[in-house]
């Protein structure tokens, strides 16, 4: 299997990152920190309108390009090594995912063309107080009530929560799990934004006072769509930690080669090469299992559960790793607010806990192949 790029995928990639180097330098993305929204709504557009970012998975005939997750996964790539404040993956990936999963075709043809033209913003509101990514954590109550869902409870850390347009919202009813269309001016909505490690990507709380909903239809049952957007959700969240990972290598090699002490660039020291050597193999390694997961979900591979937690774990370690060191290298000033290292390595933490941290996943994974089993076994 070939793990690399094509050209037109390599060609996106420079692309984009042209494009990300000349809208969103170190100076925005501080910037846009301090911001009630914590993007800006006109570049939204315009990666919408003059790239075709957020439309890249959204079939032609809602005006997307018909990509795949791979194409998805290269731009998350790009947007990590920038640091990108929007809300790609929240919009983009977890909302555009549901809907082209679910078997909703009246909210696609509604929802979708303006999610691929940056025009809406979207979010998929899952986890409550538990912090749970699986089916026993959803206690938001929905119930029918004269021919309309109403819906009660609250979401916790929802991904741009406080400034989606369209709120997708996962509860529970009589029947099982549910997924709802729910405005994010809706009566009875109230959204609070949270204080995070990482203020590059926003969270927020979401409190539902009987808030009227649509209920998408699906193929089966709720939580096996949810599952399969979560699976999607995990590589491309793997690609971007990729980015990020060797955004904070470059930086470490450059300030190696150019910090002298006792006379000669610190990256001719032993124990710094060694460092960097390390980081690199940890860097490319996850760049592997990121793209294996990527080809996984491109083909609807019936493994791609399996794959998706083996990469989110393994990017997760791999992108704490490369952020820290960077820090290390850098010595002191790396510890400064001033630096941009820091900044990095609160992407790579917040990264590593979303959608369940390196041992979830672990677990998830020897549950996938049997391990579990093997290990009850040999207890008994």
């Amino acid at each position: 299997m070939d793990f690399a790029f094509s050209n037109e995928q390599e060609e996106l990639r420079r692309t984009v990152r042209a494009f990300l180097a000349a809208t969103s330098p170190e100076t925005e993305t501080r910037r846009l920190m301090e911001t009630p929204e914590g993007f800006d709504r006109a570049l939204w557009r315009r990666m919408g309108t003059e790239l075709g970012l957020q439309g890249l998975a959204v079939p032609e005939e809602y005006g997307g390009a018909g990509c795949g997750p791979v194409e998805v996964g290269a731009v998350m790539e790009e947007m990590g090594r920038a640091l990108l404040c929007a809300p790609f993956l929240s919009s983009a990936v977890l909302a555009t995912t549901t809907l082209l999963r679910c078997d909703d075709e009246d909210a696609r043809k509604s929802l979708l063309p303006g999610l691929a033209s940056g025009e809406l913003v979207g979010t998929l509101a899952l986890t409550e107080d538990s912090a749970r990514w699986d089916a026993t954590g959803i206690q938001l109550n929905a119930r029918a009530s004269d021919g309309r869902w109403l819906l009660t409870g609250h979401k916790m850390f929802v991904l741009d929560g406080a400034t989606a347009d369209v709120v997708l919202t996962v509860a529970r009813t009589d029947d099982g799990i549910g997924v709802f269309w729910v405005d994010g001016d809706a009566a009875g909505l109230t959204r609070t934004p949270l204080p995070t490690m990482d203020p590059t990507r926003r969270q927020a709380r979401l409190d539902y006072d009987d808030v009227s909903a649509t209920r998408l239809r699906t193929h089966a049952d709720g939580w096996d769509l949810v599952s399969q957007v979560l699976d999607r959700a995990l590589v491309t969240l793997a690609a971007e930690q990729v980015g990020v990972a060797s955004r904070a290598l470059d930086m470490a090699v450059e300030y190696a080669k150019v910090r002298h002490q006792f006379g000669r660039p610190i990256g001719s020291f032993q124990a710094v090469k060694h460092l960097l050597a390390d980081v690199l193999l940890e860097v490319e390694s996850a760049r592997a299992a990121a793209h294996f997961a990527l080809l996984a979900a491109e083909g609807d591979d019936p493994k791609l559960p399996t794959v998706a937690s083996l990469a989110k774990a393994f990017c997760s370690d791999a992108c704490l790793q490369a952020t820290e060191q960077n820090i290390q290298v850098h010595g002191g000033i790396g510890f400064t607010w001033e630096h941009p290292a820091h900044l990095f390595l609160k992407r790579a933490k917040t990264s590593q806990l979303l959608f369940g941290d390196p041992a979830y996943h672990r677990e998830l994974l020897a549950r996938h192949i049997g391990l579990d089993a093997v290990t009850a076994e040999g207890t008994a």
